[in-house]
């Protein structure tokens, strides 16, 4: 056994007794796929309940053949011209089975969004990729289709949101502080946006793959580096601008921290909050310290701000492990999972260590000091270009992990890894059978409108808590690079809450009023009882 090797099962046998140590650890793991062939550096679930994953076509040849011989020829590439490998996958998430797409240009450190019609809208990359625009759309068969010049600007680690008015908003990369639209405006595409430069640190950057959500007002709130602004896309104004995170520390890639817009409430009422988590990063020096070798501890305080306050504050919590390059993910009860990452180190090549292998969950109901709970380890590490999504039947698809320049197995602290495995949280446990709805019908809607009441049907086995029956929709997200763009919780609440008989419930609930809340797309509807939610269900709101 090599000395790294070593290192890394005395670090990993640490984190698993201090996870036993703890009273509050739940949720378990599940191996899906030893090798899918390639390293998930990009995940997006789509409304088939397939996942659509991708790394990069530099890396050379991937481990996965591409099907009858097709071979991409590009004589561009760095690594490979000619590629007869894969280096996108679909997943077939109930079957357990996925299959090799194409992409033609470099999809490394991109982005994108799915759009109201459920089709898959990707956006730049590296190289050749810079400025083109990919779609995948859900069938058993497709595959990408790309648009040479399909941005006005090269984008490598920018952010993508879907807007109310069903086009995506694209926001910053490398050397680019500034925005555009997909599909593009007959208008000038490249817009300037002075916040980008202003959080720019020489020689670091600290900016990229910035914290981007849409707000309840329809401007959407930009968090890059350590502070945020609220902005008008739509007259290219600055609305407002959020105190500097108290420390000052950087939270965006390569100091990667995660953010999450916390679920959204009280959706009837005339003025709704909206609250931003940040959680974790790395501190100042931490990228230029790893590059010479010294690994500084990952931030341990996550920062919660209400954004629609008239004088918002941040508030700040310390989280019980320390991480950087983390994933939070919303889960449908509208608690946030903390998953993946590193307790040392940077985002880039080697430059992380430590690798965090005990979800937390956060539960932003809960008063400060009781809102965190360790959950059960994983034994993978997922370090570097690792990624995770929200399924609907309420596990999380956990992937990727790549901290090299290319694909390595052998002779490294964290090989690279091509495996897929779950978490299921606790709500998952066979105990909370008798508390679990089941929605019956409908088995989906294709077309709900908003402001619109409606009826689910649900069967719940035991006692029924009628006040905690709530309905809530998840929009499915484009996760990369520790962060999940366009995700947002919606909770719906009930109406009403009648019994049939025979455990059956029909719930009424009412729809978001506008896209400002819930952009036209598709949502998972998931039925929840005494914080535990049923499988969801798809839904599209028009």
């Amino acid at each position: 056994m090599s000395a790294p090797t070593c290192i890394f099962s005395f670090l990993l046998l640490l984190q698993l007794l201090f996870a036993s140590l703890t009273s509050a650890a739940d949720g378990s793991w599940q191996l899906l796929q030893k090798s899918i062939g390639i390293s998930a550096m990009h995940m997006q679930l789509l409304r088939n309940d397939r996942v659509v994953m991708f790394d990069r076509t530099d890396f050379g040849p991937s481990n996965l053949s591409l099907p009858k011989g097709k071979c991409r020829n590009d004589p561009t590439d760095t690594a490979l011209q000619v590629d007869c490998t894969a280096h996108s996958v679909e997943y077939d998430v109930f079957a357990n089975k996925f299959r090799a797409l194409t992409v033609q240009t470099d999809v490394w450190c991109s982005s994108g969004s799915i759009m109201a019609d459920g089709n898959l809208v990707q956006t730049g990359g590296f190289n050749d990729g810079e400025r083109r625009v990919r779609v995948f759309s859900p069938c058993r068969t497709c595959d990408w289709n790309e648009i040479p010049n399909g941005l006005a600007a090269k984008r490598w680690y920018a952010t993508n949101h879907l807007l109310p008015d069903g086009r995506q908003i694209i926001i910053g990369g490398r050397g680019q502080f500034n925005y555009e639209f997909v599909p593009k405006n007959l208008v000038a595409n490249k817009i300037n946006l002075p916040f980008l430069s202003e959080t720019n640190d020489r020689g670091v950057e600290n900016n990229l793959y910035p914290f981007v959500f849409l707000n309840v007002d329809g401007n959407i709130f930009i968090f890059a580096n350590n502070r945020a602004i609220l902005f008008d896309y739509v007259n290219s104004k600055v609305v407002r601008t959020y105190p500097t995170i108290p420390g000052g520390e950087p939270r965006s890639y390569p100091s990667t921290g995660s953010a999450v817009l916390l679920p959204l409430k009280n959706l009837k009422a005339a003025a709704i909050e909206a609250e931003v988590l940040v959680c974790g990063g790395a501190p100042k020096g931490a990228y230029l310290n790893s590059l010479k070798g010294v690994f500084m501890k990952a931030l341990d305080t996550c920062a919660r701000i209400t954004i629609t306050d008239p004088n918002p504050q941040w508030v700040m919590e310390t989280m019980p492990l320390a991480r950087v390059m983390g994933d939070m993910i919303l889960l449908p009860n509208g608690n946030v999972l903390l998953i993946n990452g590193a307790g040392s180190g940077s985002a880039g090549w080697e430059q992380g260590r430590d690798p965090v292998l005990t979800p937390v969950l956060y539960r932003p109901d809960n008063d400060i000091g009781s809102r965190f709970e360790t959950q059960n380890p994983t034994t993978i590490p997922r370090m570097y270009h690792s990624t995770a999504a929200l399924l609907r039947d309420g596990r999380v698809l956990v992937g990727g992990s790549n901290p090299h320049a290319f694909y390595n197995f052998t002779g490294v602290l964290f090989p690279t890894e091509l495996s897929l495995e779950s978490f299921s949280p606790a709500y998952l446990d066979a105990k909370f059978d008798d508390l679990r709805p089941a929605i019956i019908a409908p088995k989906s809607m294709s077309g709900i409108r908003y402001r619109k009441k409606y009826t689910i049907q649900v069967v719940i086995p035991g006692k029924v808590d009628e006040n905690s029956i709530s309905v809530t929709m998840f929009a499915p997200t484009f996760n990369t690079h520790s962060f999940s763009m366009n995700q947002r919780l919606l909770v719906l609440g009930n109406d009403k809450v009648t019994a049939l008989g025979n455990s059956t419930y029909n719930v009424e609930a009412t729809t978001p009023r506008s896209g400002n809340l819930a952009p036209s797309g598709f949502y998972l509807l998931f039925v929840v009882h005494q914080d535990i939610p049923s499988q969801g269900i798809w839904v599209r709101l028009w």
